[in-house]
């Protein structure tokens, strides 16, 4: 009967290819840093980690999730109600995970096709010192897995080194949360940090790209792949997916997705086509979105009036569905930046309309009126 073994185990090979038998696993690292929901210590980003694990799973992936610790693990402040992160939270299977996240040290490179690592500011902290974190990267990628990381996820990436002692980072394409990004949105903790992102990948070797402010920007480099901020996580996501020699599955976009392709478009030179799409269904976007997006893309520009046209035309095309005076303020300024005192005395005065003394749209006039 054993002479019938070899042919009965050909016959299930051919029928049960490998890949069929094992789903390729994916290996999300977590920051173990959080605390009090980012306020005494930041964590992670829960949005970030929801919408790749949903990418993940719907491309037939299996996950599993570790810390540098181990444990449970916290994320910074988040809202519970996106629908990305309402069906996780809603995944006992993936909270029991994220319940009990398996420590980095006791894991073996060798179990895992990818591994992709969740950005937040707490990502700074514990994930560049983890000795066990550098060698589980540079031991997947000697063994051809895929590394990706997304906005402030990349630190992970930064101590590692190759068989050879070089950087795995040098004269790599890559991308992460900016130094323009970081001067904006990481006041509190960024002076703790032990570097700024973008200097330390770039100090390495690293060949930094970057899109507009909080624009999503995704860079593949061969097995590298990174992401720069948040708005880029289902693109690293979907590019690890195809890292693995898969076609990502077909989906919805989410609000979140639409608003900021929306944003791209009229960043594209297609302003009128975009608000005309706004208006035929604006509940089908995240308006307040594309308001604060402009705003701090405003703010960011500084004298760089190109910078700043793009940034008010994103303004303008959220203002008639926000009832937000900081918003027409930011517009008014922009204006006045612009040469056009006319239009920003109009959108002050109507504030003040609203909102009577109200102290900084009186001290915008006197600006004007000056």
């Amino acid at each position: 009967m054993h002479r019938f073994l070899p042919a009965l185990l050909l016959g299930a090979a051919l029928l049960f290819p490998p890949a069929a038998l094992a789903a390729d696993k994916v290996l999300i690292v977590l920051s173990g840093e959080g605390r009090d929901a980012g306020k005494t210590r930041p964590g992670y980003e829960f949005d970030e980690l929801s919408q790749a694990w949903l990418v993940f799973k719907a491309n037939g992936l299996a996950v599993e999730v570790a810390s540098p610790q181990g444990g449970p693990v916290e994320p910074d402040k988040y809202n519970p109600d996106e629908p990305f992160n309402a069906q996780l939270l809603a995944d006992g299977a993936a909270m029991a995970q994220l319940a009990a996240t398996r420590p980095i040290a006791g894991l073996r490179a060798s179990d895992y096709r990818a591994v992709y690592v969740v950005g937040g500011k707490g990502a700074m902290f514990d994930l560049p010192r983890s000795q066990p974190l550098q060698q589980l990267i540079g031991a997947a990628w000697a063994n051809g897995a895929v590394i990706a990381a997304v906005c402030h996820g990349p630190a992970a990436l930064a101590e590692v080194r190759l068989a050879d002692g070089s950087p795995l980072v040098a004269g790599r394409q890559l991308t992460g949360f900016t130094n323009e990004e970081e001067a904006l949105f990481g006041k509190k903790w960024a002076k703790e940090f032990p570097w700024l992102l973008e200097d330390a990948l770039r100090q390495r070797g690293g060949e930094w790209s970057e899109a507009p402010l909080m624009m999503p920007h995704v860079v593949v480099d061969g097995r590298l792949v990174t992401g720069q901020n948040p708005y880029s996580t289902v693109g690293v996501a979907e590019a690890l997916v195809r890292g693995l020699g898969r076609t990502p599955v077909a989906r919805t976009p989410g609000r979140d997705e639409r608003s900021m392709a929306l944003v791209e478009r009229l960043r594209g030179g297609d302003a009128a086509g975009a608000a005309r799409t706004l208006k035929q269904d604006p509940a089908s976007y995240h308006v307040e979105l594309i308001g604060m997006l402009g705003f701090y893309q405003a703010k960011a520009a500084n004298v760089d009036l190109a910078a700043l046209r793009p940034a008010l035309q994103t303004m303008e095309l959220a203002m008639p569905y926000m009832a937000e005076p900081q918003l027409k303020l930011g517009i008014a300024e922009a204006h006045l930046r612009l040469g056009d005192r006319s239009r920003a005395r109009t959108l002050v005065l109507e504030v003040l309309d609203a909102s009577p003394g109200m102290q900084q749209a009186g001290d915008l006039l006197k600006r004007i009126d000056s």
